[in-house]
């Protein structure tokens, strides 16, 4: 059904977001978020101080939404229109795993056998505090 031929008691039922869903399925064009939210509140009654007021929340809403996409030229259209490229280039990836490995040479440490004998072993932690700690119910606590 065509958003001007909705009664204002169904298009109040709508979200922000699905309203402007359904604008950019009928006219099939982006459009900048000025545009879309003046005939929004063209179809709900809203005058320009509503409007002033809310076009912010309304910015924020279309960000959250993942339904539509911010173009290059600032207007919203719908993600389904649009197709993400992801080109990778392993030519490039290849050259800095060389580069990398390059730079992580490590020279091997002469190892004396005297060196083991130098190591000292860990000493136990002091328990001591521990021992004087005991568990209390909620309700034995005084506030």
């Amino acid at each position: 059904m065509k958003l001007k031929k909705m009664p204002k008691e169904e298009l109040e039922l709508l979200s922000y977001t699905d309203l402007t869903y359904m604008i950019l399925k009928e006219n099939k064009k982006s459009m900048n978020t000025p545009t879309i939210f003046k005939k929004i509140c063209d179809l709900l009654g809203y005058s320009d101080e509503e409007y002033s007021a809310k076009i912010g929340d309304y910015y924020t809403s279309l960000t959250i939404d993942k339904r539509f996409v911010l173009l290059d030229n600032a207007e919203w259209d719908l993600r389904d229109h649009h197709s993400i490229e992801i080109v990778i280039d392993d030519e490039e990836d290849e050259s800095e795993m060389v580069e990398e490995e390059e730079e992580i040479e490590v020279e091997p440490e002469e190892n004396d056998e005297d060196d083991i004998d130098d190591i000292d072993e860990e000493e136990p932690e002091d328990t001591s505090d521990i021992e004087e700690l005991s568990i209390i119910a909620d309700d034995e606590i005084e506030e």
